[in-house]
């Protein structure tokens, strides 16, 4: 009895593991909360994950509602080398960033015109965390390396958009 269950628990344990994007495929919505030096905001927004005729290419939309009125960045997600957790998201305007999936979630770092984002997108099965935090590296801070202590480089934080957006 117990080799059945340990046979149950491998076969049917393992198959449940989450493939991404194919498992996270789908539009989720909700608010952004925006908090910046000025204060606080909340506007609403969408995220589209969702096939394309290519394969390992998906849409990957994020639309904020600006003014009333929806504002859609037509984004795609590319897989570099999926067993690596390795993705590309295109701008689809030559610009091209990095992302690497671990954990449920997808990560990417990018530096543009003096300023530092850091992208988390954290998938759940019927919701998604997203978060960008911004830095003006311009405004970086560093100490004075010694023999014992290296020198280290601290951005501040300007920016920080947060939002749980549920799975429609």
């Amino acid at each position: 009895m117990r080799l059945l269950t340990l046979l149950f628990v491998l076969v049917f344990g393992f198959s449940q593991a989450q493939t991404f994007p194919e498992d996270y495929l789908g539009v989720y919505k909700g608010k952004l909360k925006i908090t910046n030096p000025v204060g606080e905001q909340e506007i609403n927004m969408e995220f589209y994950l969702t096939k394309t005729d290519t394969i390992d290419v998906y849409n990957y939309i994020l639309v904020y509602e600006v003014n009333g009125e929806p504002s859609p960045r037509n984004y795609t997600l590319k897989v570099k080398n999926k067993d690596k957790g390795e993705f590309i998201v295109d701008e689809n305007n030559g610009i091209l960033l990095d992302a690497k999936f671990v954990d449920n979630t997808l990560y990417s770092m990018f530096e543009v015109q003096g300023n530092m984002l850091v992208t988390t997108e954290r998938f759940y099965e019927d919701s998604m965390d997203f978060e960008i935090i911004f830095s003006s590296t311009q405004k970086k801070s560093s100490n004075s390396a010694t023999d014992d202590v290296p020198e280290v480089t601290s951005y501040p934080v300007m920016v920080i958009q947060k939002a749980k957006l549920i799975k429609q």
